[in-house]
């Protein structure tokens, strides 16, 4: 490892400066809003504020998923949350979610407003709603919450750790990115075992722990996130290439994975999700080519 200069900690740290990063704009080390802004509210019971991240993707992927069962209250209004922007601190999002992260959820089907928040949360609180995505027998469901709440526990050292000395860090460390490569290929490792002896996660059934876990791993395992492929041999991983390559196979989660998408292609960003029909009409090349 190369020399680099040490650093040793004041006796008690202060915010005294940006850290320079990527984000280093909305990143603090408070709670709550910092301007006023409500929220916007479209026709559907359900009202989604996300972005489409790995953490947000994985709500639209079951929304569109439960769609596709024929479950019509699942419908939903996603709304464009820019968390590059600061829009997670508004103070109508934060009265969702105290946490400031995206997705937030409002269901507005019963007596009184749900408030919804954190991405795993979400997809339990659906799963259960419309009995759909959660295998009824106690066992499988337990074995698919198993891997839910291990994506949720691993995912920040993805995220957090890797992707962010590797991607977005002002400077590399080796240190940090060796220690989170390291971590992230044993979690590769964990999945390629699994699923060595399994098609889904859960077993043969098909869940919200497969919707959790593929954005991330699955987006890393194709190439998807921190342009990170080659640099941790993702091709060692063969049965979590086989089962992200199922996944990604069903037009629900190609639809998903469109929803408050603001990269890639233009033909791949849904910018914002009001009705089924949004999808031949408002990605960004067809707005594009209405305007032109």
């Amino acid at each position: 490892m190369a020399d680099t200069p040490s650093y040793t900690p004041p006796a008690v740290w202060t915010w005294t400066k940006p850290n320079g990063g990527t984000f280093a704009s909305t990143n603090r080390p408070v709670a709550g809003a910092t301007h006023d802004k409500e929220l916007p509210r479209g026709k559907h019971p359900l009202q989604l504020y996300s972005q489409g991240t790995p953490n947000g993707v994985k709500v639209t992927i079951l929304l569109e998923e439960l769609l596709a069962l024929g479950h019509t209250g699942a419908e939903y209004d996603a709304w464009l949350i820019r968390i590059g922007n600061g829009d997670q601190f508004g103070s109508g999002f934060v009265d969702i979610n105290p946490n400031s992260k995206i997705p937030a959820l409002l269901d507005y089907s019963g007596a009184a407003p749900v408030r919804v928040f954190e991405s795993g949360s979400i997809l339990l609180y659906l799963a259960e709603k419309f009995g759909a995505f959660l295998p009824k027998d106690s066992a499988a469901r337990t074995e698919a919450l198993n891997w839910l709440f291990w994506q949720m526990g691993s995912a920040p050292y993805l995220g957090g750790g890797f992707g962010h000395f590797y991607t977005y860090a002002p400077t590399k460390i080796e240190y940090a990115i060796d220690r989170f490569a390291m971590e992230v290929k044993r979690q590769l490792d964990v999945l390629n075992q699994h699923l060595a002896k399994h098609r889904f996660l859960a077993g043969d059934e098909y869940s919200i722990a497969d919707i959790a876990v593929f954005p991330w791993y699955g987006g890393l395992v194709k190439g998807w996130n921190y342009g990170a492929a080659e640099f941790l041999s993702v091709h060692e991983y063969q049965h979590v290439q086989r089962w992200a390559d199922e996944i990604y196979a069903r037009p629900a989660v190609k639809r998903g994975r469109m929803v408050n998408r603001t990269s890639g292609t233009p033909a791949e960003q849904l910018l914002e999700r009001h009705d089924a029909s949004d999808f031949e009409t408002k990605t960004q090349d067809k707005l594009t080519a209405t305007a032109s």
